[in-house]
């Protein structure tokens, strides 16, 4: 069956091709491309190349932040009331956000007085939105310094913590079978979600003041998210990094016109900000009330924290970050010739679901499900050097300078360690990357998650620069995981499992 007739079933149980976050542990390897780069924590491949460091300002430059040429195009805010017919795994505070209203307005429209109540095919009414103050115009950081860019290798995290002697400095958490230290933590985060770090060590600054004094005694929630899942410094900034993305990757697809903030204001959101901008606002929009919000995205907010820490933010901006006319390298599908596998999963997100939809998702032939060990390989995509692995990742450079963080890169997703690629390697398309299999999360279905990336920001495969591979070109249609693989007359759709409509060969 189709993934839109079958929604509520493949909520409930997950469908054979699911694709989450893994939780790290044990990695061989080390090193760094350069002795100016931080030990990472997953196996590096070396390279000569060396970063330019960011301009450095003259004395008695004005703190000002630059504002677009042309403001955002908003989307149009709802002028009629709509129905919205709830599907499994609803929540009236997700529908509401959605729709851009407090939780509030929308149980009044529906005269209910429980948040948690509601059934699978309920009839919502979904009210216009009331019109609301618009959000601050000041633009907070470059959109280079919310993805994992190019100048984010310039930061060695564990060099920076130490220095700053905070309580940090000294934070170790047991992350799955491992005890990483903050450094490592933030390091993992930043890698996988393609989050700059220095702004994920701000907001620790700015939230806790871990980073340069003994910070708050509370040690469960750092960055402000009172959540008992949530508790502890990897999941309180993976749950950042998520939402970060989130509103960074809504605003560039122009999905967002406003902010429902924690006490239920709604923000219109300016036109004059920029994406990474919006990610913060989007960020804070989450914890703080109206009065709050305005001081954290203010000149005296997370900008100033950043501003104390790192400089002005405005100085490490690769503007722009993604060329117009930005065109993907040749690339093939990532298995061999004569073989036919089935294209389980259109457009969704690269890397947990507030990520920009940059992958697509393609299982191994044979009629057995599950997590099935398969002999099948994932061939390269592309030419390019292996440059991090562990734990079901294996991250390709493109460009071959050694750094993820600069121009083309392929994450492979569920490559099981068996017969894995080393890093270090230089593969060319069709050579062997290693067997798809459930590794790197918690997926129930053997296969491969491909998603690409651009100087560490995650590109839509579904967006003006869409997935080619042997001349299969990615579609969506809106709904994450939904899409098509055409080439000329040729259609594939993206189905869970096999069947006939998602068999695609070489």
């Amino acid at each position: 069956m189709n993934r839109r007739i079958m929604i509520g079933i493949l909520t409930l149980a997950l469908p054979l091709t699911a694709c989450t976050r893994p939780v790290p542990g044990t990695v061989a390897g080390g090193g760094s491309p350069t002795a100016s780069l931080p030990d990472l924590l997953y196996a590096t491949a070396t390279s000569t190349f060396t970063v330019p460091l960011p301009p450095t300002r003259g004395p008695g430059t004005p703190i000002v932040t630059p504002t677009p040429d042309n403001p955002h195009l908003l989307p149009t805010p709802r002028s009629e009331t709509e129905e919205y017919v709830a599907q499994f795994g609803d929540t009236l505070g997700g529908i509401a956000e959605r729709y851009a209203l407090s939780l509030e307005t929308l149980m009044q429209a529906n005269g209910l007085s429980d948040p948690n109540s509601l059934d699978v095919g309920q009839a919502l009414v979904i009210p216009v939105s009331a019109p609301s103050a618009e959000g601050a115009p000041f633009k907070i950081i470059p959109d280079s310094e919310l993805v994992y860019g190019p100048y984010s290798a310039t930061l060695d995290p564990a060099a920076f913590i130490e220095s700053q002697g905070g309580f940090l400095a000294g934070y170790t958490e047991l992350v799955g079978s491992d005890e990483l230290s903050a450094a490592q933590i933030v390091t993992w985060v930043a890698q996988h979600y393609s989050v700059n770090p220095r702004l994920l060590i701000a907001l620790i600054e700015h939230q806790s003041g871990w980073v340069s004094g003994p910070g708050a005694p509370n040690t469960d929630f750092p960055l402000g998210y009172v959540d008992a899942y949530h508790a502890g410094l990897f999941r309180q900034l993976t749950w950042a990094a998520n939402e970060l993305n989130r509103g960074y990757y809504l605003w560039r697809v122009g999905a967002v016109y406003s902010w429902v903030l924690a006490d239920g204001t709604v923000v219109t959101a300016s036109p004059n900000i920029n994406a990474g901008t919006a990610a913060v606002q989007h960020f804070f929009s989450k914890l703080d009330g109206r009065a709050a919000w305005d001081a954290d995205v203010s000149l005296e907010g997370l900008f100033t924290t950043y501003f104390y820490l790192f400089g002005f933010p405005f100085d490490y901006a690769i503007e722009p970050l993604l060329p117009p006319a930005l065109k993907q390298p040749v690339m093939q599908l990532p298995f061999a010739k004569g073989e036919t596998w089935a294209f389980t999963g259109g457009p969704h997100g690269g890397w947990d679901t507030g990520s920009g939809w940059a992958a697509l998702d393609f299982a191994p032939p044979g009629e057995a499900q599950g997590c099935i060990v398969s002999e099948a390989w994932v061939l390269a995509a592309a030419d390019g050097m292996i440059v991090r692995t562990g734990e079901g990742v294996v991250i390709q450079d493109l460009d071959g300078d050694g750094y993820e963080q600069t121009g083309w890169t392929l994450l492979y997703m569920h490559v099981e360690s068996r017969e894995r690629v080393e890093a270090g390697t230089f593969v060319k398309a069709g050579d062997r990357i290693g067997h798809p299999s459930c590794e790197g999360g918690f997926s129930n279905g053997t296969h491969l998650h491909l998603a690409r990336r651009y100087n560490g920001e995650w590109v839509p495969a579904d967006g003006p620069t869409p997935f080619a591979l042997d001349g299969w070109v990615s579609s969506g249609t809106g709904n994450e995981y939904d899409g098509f693989l055409r080439r000329g007359a040729e259609e594939v759709e993206a189905w869970d499992g096999n069947n006939p409509l998602n068999q695609i060969a070489r």
